[in-house]
């Protein structure tokens, strides 16, 4: 589904002005995607697995308690770390689930269908909105 070109032209600008006011940031978001890294974690902690088996299976063979011991704990660490990593990557995959009739920060109700995403751009194009008028959304004080 792609953004109608007033949007997008606004995320344009938003982003631009995010590499002008933080571009070290700007450049680690741009190329750090998060599926990526929770692919490498995936296939580290299957890694140990298989080498928890191995250790395992060499402690069975030599009789040695300690190694099977060893084997067993990193198995179901590698186990617990890759169903996590699993998770996390298959959440950054799917679409957000919408919750009908929940209300927002400041109080409103929003949208049926309307996603987390979507109040949150909104939210930012209202933040951007204002600061570009000049006072950042905040009430100006007068000193007297």
């Amino acid at each position: 589904m792609s953004l109608p070109e007033d949007e997008q032209r606004q995320l344009q600008e938003i982003e631009q002005a995010l590499y002008r006011d933080d571009p070290k940031f700007a450049r680690r978001m741009r190329v750090t995607d998060p599926r990526v890294r929770y692919e490498r974690k995936l296939i580290c902690a299957l890694l140990g697995v298989a080498i928890g088996a191995g250790l395992l299976a060499a402690g069975a063979i030599t009789h040695r308690v300690y190694l099977e011991v060893t084997g067993v704990v990193i198995v179901l660490l590698s186990l617990v770390w890759a169903l996590v990593c699993w998770r996390r990557y298959a959440a950054g995959v799917r679409p957000a689930r919408s919750r009908a009739g929940t209300k927002t920060a400041n109080g409103a109700k929003s949208r049926p269908g309307q996603t987390r995403r979507a109040r949150m751009m909104q939210r930012m194009e209202e933040r951007w909105r204002r600061r570009q008028e000049g006072n950042g959304g905040m009430p100006r004080r007068t000193w007297n």
